[in-house]
């Protein structure tokens, strides 16, 4: 015959279902890294960024998140009026307004 005879073996003991700590260690470890190199570091830049926006005042100068550089002419709740050239002004969103530079920035450029 090309095929031998199997027999079956006596079932051992069912293995008992526990709480095994050092399974959940790892993720546990994983969860703790993406905190300190994720998270954290994004909800104080966020932090910094809504800071910034709130203390947005007439003649600041800055940068818009297309690249546009200006100063501040009108400020909204919502809008901020940016003057980019002598008698041009834009209007923009305050959340567009990515940075603010020191004064006399725009006189160097």
């Amino acid at each position: 015959m090309l095929i031998s005879t199997a027999y079956a073996q006596a079932a051992g003991a069912p293995a008992q279902p526990g709480f095994d700590i050092m399974g959940l260690l790892p993720m546990v470890a994983i969860l703790i890294l993406f905190y300190f190199l994720l998270i954290r570091p994004q909800q104080k830049r966020a932090k910094e960024t809504r800071a910034m926006l709130e203390a947005l005042q007439k003649g600041d100068e800055v940068v818009t998140a297309g690249g546009v550089v200006g100063r501040i002419t009108k400020i909204n709740e919502n809008y901020v009026g940016v003057e980019i050239a002598d008698k041009v002004e834009i209007t923009v969103q305050r959340p567009a307004v990515s940075l603010v530079l020191p004064k006399g920035t725009i006189k160097a450029l």
